[in-house]
């Protein structure tokens, strides 16, 4: 039963110290205005998949005057 009880808490305060940590934060910065070709990274915030993978993603959009290397 004490060993229940100490894995129970173990278990507890490592899911407390996961929730805890910040998301990491990326910026995509694309190559030219938002498209078709670039749904896929929008959907994928949208629903939450970046998030899930402890990513906090910004999505700048790009353009004919914006070179993304020296924008980065």
């Amino acid at each position: 039963m004490k060993r229940l009880v100490v894995s129970m808490l173990a278990g507890a305060m490592s899911l407390a110290a996961f929730q805890a940590m910040a998301a990491d934060k990326v910026t995509l910065q694309l190559k030219w205005v938002t498209q078709a070709q670039f749904a896929g990274y929008y959907v994928a915030k949208d629903k939450g998949f970046y998030e899930a993978e402890g990513l906090d993603v910004e999505i700048k959009p790009g353009g004919p005057d914006i070179a993304p290397e020296q924008v980065i």
